[in-house]
């Protein structure tokens, strides 16, 4: 996976996504090319022509903080779109990257996610690889060949398709959060390797990732079947670790009294008596 033109390829891929009708220009006449012109683009931007060409070109790798806000603001990017715009040029020269030990999960931590039997929890590294789970956890995700990352999981297990009932916004959240993390870190080898190996067997994640959307985690619920306990219905939040910034602990719960309460309590009592054979992730 190649860097050298990421910021280009955001921007040509963020352009051909809108339609003049959405930035307020009119549409009339048969286009070329889908979605706005280059110049186009210039113009509400503020820019000349030929300097966005060179943007988009990945001849001009360094423009302002000044073009590029305008350049988000004329491309209507939202705020986790617009951030990752920002960091594209810092990537490409700074180069810091990810941590060396940023899948190391703290024994503190672990001994967190142990302590909450009654709520699954896990945490997650940049490429979206499980790199620390509880017993619940598990449990929950026990009708997956391995639980390792929630991208191979939705893309590559067959169990994927079942377990997500909203399986299309499932699939673009993880190909989303994966743009996320690359645009902190383009070197990251996991996380070429991951993406690698999506879009070599995976039609649809190649396809989503053309599109170039980035996202964080949000807080919508989760609508979920699991083979054995049925429709669940979660809530989730997803917090930033101290010390490791680009690790996220991820907490699921059920509204007290619910179906999904009773199905994650008949979870853990399945798990207390080893009906799982719980994959513990390499990393844990």
């Amino acid at each position: 996976m190649s860097d050298s033109t990421a910021l280009g390829e955001f921007l040509r891929a963020r352009r051909e996504a809108l339609g003049p009708q959405d930035v307020g220009l009119p549409g009339h006449g048969r286009r070329r090319v889908p979605g706005l012109r280059r110049e186009e683009v210039a113009l509400l931007a503020g820019v000349s022509p030929d300097y966005y060409m060179r943007l988009e070109q990945g001849r001009e790798t360094s423009p302002s903080p000044q073009v590029v806000d305008a350049i988000a603001t004329a491309l209507r990017l939202d705020d986790a779109a617009h951030d990752h715009l920002r960091r594209l040029p810092r990537a490409a020269h700074a180069r810091r990257g990810f941590p060396a030990d940023h899948d190391r999960v703290s024994p503190a931590l672990r001994r967190l996610l142990d302590s909450w039997p009654d709520t699954p929890a896990f945490v997650l590294g940049p490429a979206l690889d499980v790199l620390a789970h509880n017993a619940l956890a598990a449990a929950l995700h026990s009708g997956f060949q391995r639980f390792d990352n929630l991208a191979r999981m939705v893309f590559l297990d067959p169990a994927g398709r079942a377990f997500h009932r909203d399986r299309e916004r499932a699939a673009r959240s993880c190909v989303a959060e994966l743009r996320a993390a690359y645009g902190c870190d383009p070197d990251s080898p996991r996380i070429a390797e991951v993406v690698d190996t999506l879009r070599a067997q995976s039609p649809e994640f190649a396809g989503l990732w053309a599109r170039h959307e980035v996202r964080g985690k949000t807080q919508q619920a989760k609508h979920l079947t699991h083979p054995e306990v049925g429709a669940l219905e979660i809530q989730f939040s997803a917090f930033t670790v101290n010390g490791v910034p680009h690790q996220q602990l991820v907490v699921y719960r059920a509204e007290p009294a619910s179906a999904t309460a009773a199905a994650l309590a008949e979870l853990r009592t399945r798990a207390d008596r080893g009906a799982f054979h719980l994959h513990r992730s390499g990393a844990s």
